[in-house]
């Protein structure tokens, strides 16, 4: 019997030159076109068939049929989210970790970086046995805990909930990865990707073709509003008596389209409880992250906070008075006595972005709830087809008068044949997704509408209206839930 080979998921040379990419975790343009590799593949979106022209000028009454659906481009999104969540990889070297299993590495970088927590961490997706999601699971490595009550700081995180930050769900320590380890868990989302990934070519797609390697510059619009959601996030933190203590474009996720969550949080609070500093100089330190992640954002990379007054003069040529002033009040370290509090720079610069910010979320959620309003008119032909598919044609009831193809039950059975059975003038099937719909719609509504029925044989002809053909379903289905009634029948 052949041995099942494992999978070390940090190993990129294994199969010689062939590069290992996780198309779940880079969403470059690459992942159509890489090499086979233990990975599944995703669905080839981009080979979609496009849809065909279309009729610009409709009347009120008129739709067409991909008005009926979402947009290719939300159904595309939303498919590769629900098959990120899905993926497996098979035969990995992963453990199952208290109640986590099925663990997913996210992060495929190979020489691990230590320097935003103080010690080499890995990413993995895990689904818990506790209620069958799945979550996100951040091991800090080789990390042995000196007191269990700094573990309890996750407690008061766990708390928190809001939309601009990754929720904290619990943390505990393991050692079934062979070392001391620490977990930290959180909620997971699917095809995110960093900040710093999306405006300075994240170091975590280095091995992948240069081809598609260029990072896209942020606007200021763009910064202004990243401002205005991480300032949320730190009026709810700074509010429960906590600090991020970590805002770096590497541990931002962007969650959406213009949606971005602080991630890590709480980390600090259990590796690094200084006692020395006060809440107050953590909080503080927040906003100077924050300027300096603007800063960065601004001037296209991080190398600028090695010579940040060159940096601020670049923003002095670029960008408006507004932002500059905002600028200046992260990033300056404020005199003697003086504190600066995160509510102090919302009033003061960032409140009249709010506004836009709002109306961006609002109006993203009427499209949303438009798109959502177009599935729920096809989650109820779904069901009408359903109730017709269970009531005709039934063999255990051939034998019934009740349940005989008479009366209607025949017609339902003749207006099936009239839907999906049709022809066309030389006999060829007459495949109309419009014509399905436009029945399926009709008879749904109880139209007054009457349609011409014909049998098989054509040897009998029968006119009915949608709303009879309705009543028809109605009733017949009702029956078929009470099976007692037609035994009584016999």
């Amino acid at each position: 019997m052949a041995q099942t080979q494992t999978v070390n998921p940090y190993e990129y040379t294994n199969l010689g030159n062939q590069v290992q990419i996780n198309p779940y975790v880079h969403t470059a343009n690459d992942m159509f076109y890489q090499q086979q590799s233990n990975f599944p593949q995703p669905l080839q979106y981009h080979l979609y068939a496009p849809r065909g022209p279309e009729r610009t000028k409709l009347d009120p009454h008129q739709r067409t049929i991909h008005g009926l659906f979402l947009p290719d481009n939300l159904r595309e999104e939303l498919q590769k989210k629900n098959e990120a969540t899905l993926q497996s990889v098979p035969n990995i070297a992963l453990p199952v970790v208290d109640v986590y299993h099925s663990l997913v590495p996210l992060d495929m970088t190979v020489n691990k970086s230590s320097s935003a927590f103080g010690f080499p961490s890995s990413v993995y997706k895990a689904w818990s046995n506790k209620d069958g999601k799945p979550y996100v699971l951040r091991r800090i490595e080789g990390f042995r805990l000196a007191n269990e009550k700094h573990i309890m700081n996750v407690q008061r995180w766990k708390k928190i909930l809001s939309g601009s930050i990754v929720t904290v769900h619990d943390a505990f320590t393991t050692t079934r990865f062979g070392d001391s380890s620490i977990i930290f868990v959180y909620d997971y989302h699917p095809c995110a990707r960093t900040l710093h990934d999306e405006h300075f070519g994240g170091q975590s797609t280095r091995h992948l073709s240069q081809r598609n390697n260029h990072h896209q510059n942020a606007s200021e619009a763009q910064i202004w509003n990243y401002m205005v959601q991480i300032s949320t996030a730190l009026k709810t933190i700074h509010a429960a008596g906590l600090a991020a203590r970590l805002i770096d474009a590497t541990k931002i996720l962007i969650t959406g389209k213009g949606r971005i969550r602080l991630n890590a949080c709480s980390i600090l609070d259990v590796l690094a409880p200084d006692q020395h500093a006060s809440m107050l100089e953590y909080q503080l330190e927040d906003i100077h992250s924050l300027g300096r992640l603007v800063l960065s954002l601004a001037c296209g990379g991080t190398g600028v906070l090695q010579n940040p007054k060159k940096g601020l003069e670049h923003v002095q040529r670029q960008y408006s008075a507004e932002f500059r002033a905002a600028l200046n009040y992260l990033i300056v370290v404020p005199e003697q006595g003086q504190m600066k509090t995160i509510d102090e720079f919302i009033s003061q610069y960032a409140y009249s972005h709010f506004a836009q910010s709002l109306d961006s979320a609002q109006l993203a959620n009427d499209e949303l709830e438009s798109h959502l309003s177009r599935e729920l008119e096809n989650g109820r032909l779904v069901r009408l087809l359903t109730k017709i598919n269970f009531i005709i044609e039934r063999p255990e009831y051939e034998d019934q008068r009740a349940w005989s193809e008479t009366g209607e039950r025949y017609l339902l059975k003749l207006f099936r044949d009239y839907v999906f059975h049709s022809v066309d003038e030389h006999g060829h099937p007459a495949v109309d997704m419009a014509h399905v719909l436009a029945c399926i719609n009709k008879l749904d509504a109880g139209s007054d509408e009457k349609v011409m029925l014909v049998s098989r044989d054509e040897q009998n002809c029968f006119v009915a209206s949608y709303k009879e053909l309705k009543r028809h379903v109605d009733n017949a289905f009702n029956e078929l839930c009470k099976p007692s009634s037609l035994a009584l029948r016999r």
